[in-house]
Protein backbone atom coordinates (compact mmCIF):
# COMPACT_ATOMS: atom_id res chain seq x y z
CA UNK A 1 0.00 0.00 0.00
CA UNK A 2 2.67 2.19 0.84
CA UNK A 3 4.75 1.65 -2.53
CA UNK A 4 1.01 3.10 -4.32
CA UNK A 5 0.89 6.12 -2.72
CA UNK A 6 4.37 7.37 -3.18
CA UNK A 7 3.72 6.12 -6.77
CA UNK A 8 0.88 8.13 -6.69
CA UNK A 9 2.44 11.13 -4.93
CA UNK A 10 5.32 10.95 -7.50
CA UNK A 11 3.25 10.72 -10.38
CA UNK A 12 0.95 13.72 -9.36
CA UNK A 13 4.71 15.66 -8.48
CA UNK A 14 5.19 15.45 -12.78
CA UNK A 15 1.88 16.39 -13.64
CA UNK A 16 1.90 18.96 -11.35
CA UNK A 17 4.81 20.53 -12.79
CA UNK A 18 4.31 20.80 -16.69
CA UNK A 19 2.20 23.65 -17.02
CA UNK A 20 5.07 25.24 -14.98
CA UNK A 21 7.59 23.70 -17.21
CA UNK A 22 5.40 24.87 -20.66
CA UNK A 23 5.19 28.48 -19.55
CA UNK A 24 8.09 30.61 -20.73
CA UNK A 25 8.94 34.34 -20.68
CA UNK A 26 8.69 37.36 -23.16
CA UNK A 27 12.21 37.54 -23.33
CA UNK A 28 13.39 34.23 -24.14
CA UNK A 29 10.89 33.17 -27.16
CA UNK A 30 10.59 37.06 -28.55
CA UNK A 31 12.48 39.86 -29.67
CA UNK A 32 11.04 42.82 -28.92
CA UNK A 33 13.43 44.46 -31.75
CA UNK A 34 11.44 42.93 -34.21
CA UNK A 35 7.63 44.63 -34.83
CA UNK A 36 5.64 43.21 -36.73
CA UNK A 37 2.28 44.39 -38.23
CA UNK A 38 0.42 42.59 -40.84
CA UNK A 39 -3.06 44.04 -42.05
CA UNK A 40 -5.95 42.76 -43.42
CA UNK A 41 -5.00 38.72 -42.98
CA UNK A 42 -7.52 35.64 -42.79
CA UNK A 43 -7.67 33.88 -39.52
CA UNK A 44 -7.66 30.22 -39.90
CA UNK A 45 -7.71 29.04 -36.68
CA UNK A 46 -8.38 30.60 -32.96
CA UNK A 47 -7.02 27.92 -29.35
CA UNK A 48 -8.41 29.54 -26.28
CA UNK A 49 -6.24 27.66 -24.44
CA UNK A 50 -4.11 28.54 -20.85
CA UNK A 51 -1.41 29.56 -20.30
CA UNK A 52 -2.02 31.95 -23.33
CA UNK A 53 -4.57 31.94 -26.25
CA UNK A 54 -3.37 31.66 -29.34
CA UNK A 55 -4.46 31.90 -33.18
CA UNK A 56 -3.46 31.64 -36.48
CA UNK A 57 -3.95 33.93 -39.74
CA UNK A 58 -2.91 33.38 -43.11
CA UNK A 59 -0.12 36.23 -44.50
CA UNK A 60 0.57 36.76 -47.98
CA UNK A 61 3.85 38.36 -49.48
CA UNK A 62 4.42 40.26 -52.19
CA UNK A 63 4.46 37.42 -54.55
CA UNK A 64 1.79 36.01 -53.60
CA UNK A 65 2.93 33.44 -51.55
CA UNK A 66 0.79 32.38 -48.60
CA UNK A 67 1.98 31.50 -44.98
CA UNK A 68 0.59 30.33 -41.89
CA UNK A 69 1.58 32.44 -38.73
CA UNK A 70 0.91 31.62 -35.06
CA UNK A 71 0.36 34.74 -32.69
CA UNK A 72 0.32 34.19 -28.69
CA UNK A 73 -2.46 36.30 -26.73
CA UNK A 74 -2.47 36.63 -23.50
CA UNK A 75 -4.15 34.26 -21.12
CA UNK A 76 -8.21 33.76 -21.79
CA UNK A 77 -8.74 35.64 -18.16
CA UNK A 78 -7.15 38.84 -19.04
CA UNK A 79 -8.43 38.26 -22.69
CA UNK A 80 -11.87 38.34 -21.32
CA UNK A 81 -11.08 41.51 -19.33
CA UNK A 82 -10.14 43.47 -22.18
CA UNK A 83 -13.43 42.51 -24.00
CA UNK A 84 -12.34 39.09 -25.83
CA UNK A 85 -14.96 36.25 -25.90
CA UNK A 86 -14.24 33.04 -27.49
CA UNK A 87 -16.07 34.50 -30.54
CA UNK A 88 -14.35 37.73 -31.16
CA UNK A 89 -12.23 35.97 -34.02
CA UNK A 90 -13.74 33.56 -36.60
CA UNK A 91 -12.26 31.54 -38.99
CA UNK A 92 -12.42 33.87 -42.23
CA UNK A 93 -11.80 37.04 -40.31
CA UNK A 94 -10.08 39.63 -41.92
CA UNK A 95 -7.95 41.50 -39.05
CA UNK A 96 -4.68 43.74 -38.80
CA UNK A 97 -2.39 42.31 -36.08
CA UNK A 98 0.93 44.21 -34.76
CA UNK A 99 3.01 42.42 -32.32
CA UNK A 100 6.63 41.21 -31.69
CA UNK A 101 8.70 38.23 -33.75
CA UNK A 102 10.01 34.94 -32.25
CA UNK A 103 13.59 35.13 -31.88
CA UNK A 104 14.53 32.14 -34.06
CA UNK A 105 12.56 33.35 -36.97
CA UNK A 106 10.13 31.21 -37.14
CA UNK A 107 6.54 32.28 -37.85
CA UNK A 108 5.23 33.22 -34.35
CA UNK A 109 4.88 36.65 -33.15
CA UNK A 110 3.51 38.13 -29.16
CA UNK A 111 0.12 39.62 -30.27
CA UNK A 112 -0.38 43.32 -28.73
CA UNK A 113 -2.68 44.43 -30.58
CA UNK A 114 -5.70 42.84 -32.81
CA UNK A 115 -8.05 45.07 -34.80
CA UNK A 116 -10.87 42.97 -35.42
CA UNK A 117 -12.79 42.75 -39.10
CA UNK A 118 -15.34 44.99 -37.45
CA UNK A 119 -12.79 47.74 -36.72
CA UNK A 120 -12.32 47.37 -33.07
CA UNK A 121 -8.92 47.84 -31.52
CA UNK A 122 -8.35 44.90 -29.02
CA UNK A 123 -5.67 44.60 -26.63
CA UNK A 124 -4.36 41.36 -26.75
CA UNK A 125 -1.40 41.09 -24.56
CA UNK A 126 1.17 43.21 -22.60
CA UNK A 127 2.83 45.63 -24.31
CA UNK A 128 6.21 45.15 -22.07
CA UNK A 129 8.95 42.74 -22.88
CA UNK A 130 8.74 41.50 -19.32
CA UNK A 131 4.89 40.89 -19.59
CA UNK A 132 3.71 37.22 -20.15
Amino acid sequence: MRAKVLVLAAALGVVMTVPVLAHHSFGSEYDEKKPLKFENVTVTKLEWTNPHARFYVDVKDAKGVVTNWNFELASPNVLKRNGWTKNTLKEGDKVTVMGTAAKDGARLGHAQTVIGPDGKRLFAGSNTADGN
